[in-house]
């Protein structure tokens, strides 16, 4: 199937070549865009000087926006899978086979779970906490188990790809994005998958801006579990 990898990136001057080196190495069947989300850093630079495939924002868009960039550029170009991935190296390019062996098996949305499992980075326990709350809130109200919620790394297929191309939430949509999927009565799936921690820079939310989101994205995730959207057929 024709495969693109999503990398939002923003700061990511010490990680994106091993990142893009990794994937090349492993990932030879697939194609990929960086998506430079007006890093402040050398990230561009980088990405220009070593020839790879990058779309440069001209303001910040936030993750949400930088990925629906992607997933509009994997729409435009008629990939039959987009697969997110982040530019920090904590996503082995290994398990890109097995995403898109789901993707051909008919699910609409596979998500790589680090809790399946439980090996590798397991994330922080404020994290794990927002992550439960998110679990608990989408199997209450689709009675769909989704364990991993804020996973990054994923696959969608065609169907998945045109809807996040045309909406996609602004602030961590994955949990959000999930819901809606599994509300929707998509086919979603998890599987399971070792991640590392972050090869470098740091991580944009802070204890504070967790205990916040946590709250926010809760709201999210519960309305999308309650409301089916108009946009998703």
């Amino acid at each position: 199937m024709k495969t693109l990898i999503i990398i939002p990136a923003y700061n990511e001057e010490g990680a994106i070549v091993e990142t893009i080196h990794n994937l090349e190495k492993n990932g030879k069947e697939v194609d990929y865009v960086i998506i430079n989300d007006c890093s402040k850093d050398k990230t561009l630079e980088i990405c220009r000087k070593n020839n790879f495939n990058v779309i440069n924002l001209p303001v910040n868009l936030g993750i949400g926006g930088a990925v629906q960039t992607g997933y509009r550029y994997a729409y435009e170009n008629d990939y039959d899978v987009a697969i997110q991935m982040d530019a920090d190296g904590q996503h082995d390019p290994k398990y890109i086979p097995e995403l898109v062996a789901k993707i051909e098996e008919g699910n609409d949305l596979v998500i790589g779970s680090r809790f399946l499992e439980k090996e590798g980075f397991q994330s922080t326990f404020i994290r794990r906490m927002g992550i439960n709350l998110y679990s608990w809130i989408i199997k209450v109200f689709t009675g769909k188990q989704v364990k991993d919620t804020t996973s990054g790394y994923r696959a969608a297929g065609k169907k998945i790809i045109k809807i996040f191309a045309r909406s996609y939430p602004v602030d961590y949509p994955e949990p959000e994005t999930n819901a809606l999927i599994a509300k929707n009565n998509f086919k979603i799936v998890e599987v399971p998958m070792k991640m590392k921690e972050r090869d470098s820079g740091a991580s944009s939310i802070t204890p504070i801006k967790s205990i916040y989101y946590a709250v926010k994205v809760g709201l999210a995730v519960m309305l999308a579990c309650v409301f089916k959207n108009r946009e998703m057929n």
